[in-house]
């Protein structure tokens, strides 16, 4: 596991391999990775968006940015935590993700960002 901690905000990641899928005659690495967010603060705090960097080892970068994380904006009280899960498809048996949360505390109505640490995505095989 991987975690984080900006401003309060704890970020754990767990990865775990899916296989292999075919889309568009091409083959794909599909990883899963869940996300724990936990608010170790004071403030209420909401998840506004995301932004993610995905590399795969053939030097492919893919940039990903939108509204919440699977379609929801969180709203975290203090000791409170939100988890998800969701994946990617990397045309290689490794990468890796990092990015980070937009955010805003309810208290002091300050936007900030949450980063969400590196995490590595690699084909069980690979790791002998």
């Amino acid at each position: 596991m991987i975690q984080q901690i900006t401003k309060g905000i704890k970020i754990s990641v767990i990865t775990n391999y899916e296989g292999k899928r075919y889309q568009n005659m091409r083959m794909y690495y599909t990883f899963s990775y869940s996300i724990t967010i936990e608010n170790q603060g004071s403030d209420t705090v909401q998840l506004l968006s995301r932004h993610w960097n995905i590399f795969d080892s053939l030097n492919n970068i893919e940039i990903i940015e939108g509204e919440g994380v699977i379609g929801k904006k969180p709203i975290l009280n203090p000791k409170e935590s939100h988890t998800y899960t969701s994946h990617c498809f990397l045309t290689s048996p490794m990468g890796s993700m990092n990015g980070y949360y937009n955010m805003i505390n309810f208290t002091t109505s300050e936007d900030f960002k949450v980063q969400i640490p590196t995490f590595q995505l690699m084909l069980p095989a690979a790791l002998n």
